[in-house]
């Protein structure tokens, strides 16, 4: 993952998104400690679904979770 300091990210946006285009995964980083704060990814890579198998059910189908998926797997199980 290539890292750019939010200054750099600012002044060089255009060579970042040449490289997440090119299918790189960017992190962007704040202060002296270059705390990572963002990361921009290929759209791609964003927008795969998560697959997941139903257990012991799973030659019966497939389960597809979108991510503004709001249950837990606690509560869906509890259901």
């Amino acid at each position: 993952m290539t890292e750019f300091p939010s200054a750099q990210a600012k002044a060089q946006f255009s060579e970042m998104l040449r490289e997440v285009k090119s299918g790189a995964d960017v992190s962007v980083t704040r202060g002296t400690l270059h705390e990572p704060v963002a990361a921009i990814v290929p759209i791609a890579t964003y927008q795969t679904k998560k697959e997941s198998t139903l257990g012991s059910l799973g030659h019966w189908g497939r389960i597809v979770f979108h991510d503004d998926w709001a249950v837990t797997d606690e509560e869906l199980l509890a259901s």
